[in-house]
């Protein structure tokens, strides 16, 4: 399939995943100059009236969303028989690579992004659609740590009969709800069960159930009581710990009634962990801006466990607002900050002379002479680019700074500051240095550059020795400079 054109329009580049109902792609959409996702759907069952209907389905039900944490639906069609949806491409890894690849995330960054994902959830919900396959696999997380929720392929509307015949499970068995594994009515709540195990996992680094066989791994979720998170994870709070408790209830008047209930608690618990821990990761801290910075946005709520470690609800109310506001400040004061170091990363060593200017479109040059001053720990120095007397539009595709490591290292995040925020950049990297842009291999996606700015970087374990910052429009008054510039590991 590879190098076919669908819907005369999107070049399949490169299979990315495959399931029993459909594949999917990364593809070259020429006309906007921009990859997506293509869903095909298998061509064996494309004939079958309910499978096809479920497939187009899927298209309506996303389509209807818009949402930031929901992978966004561009197209769909079908071509030469085959159906297919076009979705945007997420750079970046999905939430259960991360967690093989970590094992047991950050608690802070655990939590912010079970709320990222029951925000999405909330939105399915508003449309009256049930996910109903809620997984890590399911969970793409892009090159800024933002979490998107992906294949609605068996999601089912609340309002119609369904496709499903009575008894037939539907979802993935480590994370099945009871009275999904019963085959029993789904509800919104089967979606809080499955996210409640996700954050288990996330937290403890492995499924709660396991078994010979995947009825096995069911009939568990029905049975069994979950094991106890404080005992894989004795760090994290009990009121966290009674967040997961009440979410996989196995009794549904025992469960959160509503995803956004699980949300608000969440948003709670977030603030207490992160005061626990000291400093949090960019990802928390992302979500700890959306919050309320009015404690009476919080309505006081009970989270029982029975424990003498409890904190009380009203204790995690009146500390919320303060902490909110004192994470928001302290993970971004730059690449000298503790936070920096949150979630294991450490900083790629750069000698005093690893900067250099790269303008290989133009005259060769921006602003050499200034370089050190990107990477010198001072951030009252700069280096910045020429000033130009529009955006570069037909001048050049852009300009950069590149740092050498010294040796080919696997960075994670590029941290910038700077004093004139607005401008876009993306990050490349290489292993030799190029004579344009065409032959570096770029890393992160295109970034909106605010006054502190992390930037994750998709290397997949493949190391670089150069990295570039690639500056490909122009701010108000056409400069951009960078005072401070590091890379993470």
């Amino acid at each position: 399939m590879i190098g076919t054109l669908i819907g005369d329009r999107f070049r399949l580049d490169q299979k990315v995943g495959a399931g029993g109902m459909s594949s999917v792609y990364r593809a070259y959409d020429p006309t906007l100059e921009r990859w997506v996702a293509i869903k095909l759907m298998h061509r064996d069952i494309s004939t079958d009236p309910d499978q096809l209907e479920r497939f187009r389905r899927e298209a309506r039900a996303v389509a209807r969303m818009n949402h930031p944490h929901v992978v966004t639906v561009i197209d769909a069609g079908e071509d030469e028989g085959t159906p297919y949806i076009v979705f945007e491409y997420v750079e970046g890894e999905t939430l259960k690579e991360r967690i093989r690849r970590l094992g047991r995330l950050d608690v802070a960054e655990a939590v912010a992004y079970a709320i990222e994902i029951g925000r999405a959830l909330s939105a399915a919900h508003s449309e009256r659609l049930v996910h109903r396959d809620v997984k890590p696999q399911n969970v793409l997380i892009d090159m800024e740590g933002r979490a998107k929720v992906t294949d609605f392929g068996i999601a089912r509307s609340l309002e119609a009969q369904g496709l499903t015949v009575t008894g037939r499970v539907l979802g993935t068995t480590d994370y099945v709800s009871p009275e999904q594994a019963l085959g029993h009515e789904v509800t919104e709540q089967s979606d809080v069960y499955s996210l409640g195990i996700c954050l288990y996992e996330m937290l403890s680094g492995e499924i709660p159930f396991k078994a010979d066989t995947q009825v096995a791994v069911a009939m568990k979720h029905v049975r069994d009581p979950l094991p106890d998170v404080q005992r894989r994870r004795p760090e994290i709070s009990a009121t966290l710990a009674a967040v997961i408790e009440r979410a996989t209830a196995k009794d549904t008047s025992k469960r959160y009634a509503k995803v956004d209930e699980m949300v608000h608690d969440l948003e709670e618990v977030l603030a207490i962990e992160a005061a626990r821990a000291g400093a949090t990761s960019g990802e928390a801290t992302t979500v700890l801006r959306t919050l309320p910075g009015d404690t009476a946005e919080f309505a006081p709520r009970r989270l029982r466990r029975p424990r003498p470690l409890l904190l009380t609800a009203a204790l995690a109310i009146g500390i919320t607002a303060g902490l909110i506001a004192f994470f928001a400040t302290r993970t971004e004061k730059g690449p000298g900050s503790a936070a920096t170091h949150a979630g294991g990363l450490t900083d790629v060593r750069l000698s005093s002379d690893a900067a250099h200017d790269y303008d290989p479109e133009g005259d060769g040059e921006e602003s050499p002479d200034a370089v050190r001053n990107a990477i010198d720990g001072n951030p009252t120095t700069n280096w910045d680019t020429e000033t130009y007397r529009d955006t570069f539009q037909d001048i050049k595709s852009g300009v950069g700074l590149y740092v050498d490591a010294s040796a080919p290292v696997a960075a994670r995040r590029l941290i910038l500051v700077t004093s004139t925020p607005g401008f876009q950049g993306e990050v490349y990297g290489s292993n030799t240095v190029p004579g344009d842009i065409k032959g570096w291999t770029k890393v992160s996606a295109r970034t909106k550059v605010k006054e502190k700015q992390r930037i994750g970087l998709a290397t997949r374990g493949r190391k670089y020795r150069y990295y570039l910052l690639w500056i490909v429009s122009l701010p108000e008054g056409n400069r951009a400079d960078v005072r401070e510039l590091a890379l993470k590991k």
